[in-house]
């Protein structure tokens, strides 16, 4: 674990798909936000959990930060902009990741930190797509970047990687420490949850 890295977890999406908060689906002996809080603390030293205005949140452990959107509906940018901001000082990159993604494989911030080196952002690519969400970010280029395409609406993610010096990191590199890529399984329907409730 590393000082120098935190990780941010987006949850306050609608989740209308799903139809209810995946924060409180229960997962094993926890439930969803809680399980990804712990698994990004393998190799994060600090959390930020970035929630709606007045979303309520499971119990979590006294040492995560909980941000809150200032802006309700304007997407991950936004998220990703406020958990940057309440990151601690000395936080320097930052892992981002939604809440329902609860087979983040233990290897992959490291991988991910590995692949960054003096790069600004490391994305991973995968069957032609950038995943910004299973994504590490150096604070102090992409944070002002963020800030500067919220200003002028433009908000789709992927103008981050034109923005700032991005590393792709392909999928077959990232194999290695997750062989079928389940890092980047979101439940997004109640199939999908029944599905990784049966392979958990």
């Amino acid at each position: 674990m590393k000082e120098d890295l935190g990780a941010v977890i987006l949850c306050g999406g609608k989740s209308l798909r799903m139809g209810q908060p995946k924060a409180w689906l229960p997962f094993g002996d926890e439930v969803l936000l809680q399980r990804m809080v712990r698994l990004v603390g393998r190799s994060a030293s600090s959390i930020v959990v970035v929630a709606a205005p007045d979303q309520r949140l499971p119990p979590l452990p006294s040492s995560v930060i909980i941000a809150r959107d200032p802006v309700a509906d304007r997407g991950p940018l936004q998220g990703l902009a406020a958990g940057l901001l309440a990151m601690p000082t000395e936080v320097e990159f930052a892992f981002a990741s939604a809440t329902d993604a609860p087979f983040l494989a233990e290897g992959w911030i490291p991988r991910l930190r590995e692949r960054l080196g003096a790069h600004d952002l490391a994305i991973p690519r995968a069957e032609g797509y950038h995943h910004p969400l299973a994504a590490l970010y150096r604070r102090s280029t992409c944070l002002p970047a963020i800030q500067g395409l919220l200003e002028a609406g433009r908000m789709r993610p992927f103008f981050l990687i034109e923005s700032v010096d991005a590393v792709v990191v392909e999928a077959e590199d990232l194999r290695e420490i997750d062989p079928e890529l389940l890092t980047l399984r979101n439940l997004n329907t109640p199939d999908d949850y029944s599905r990784a409730l049966e392979s958990l």
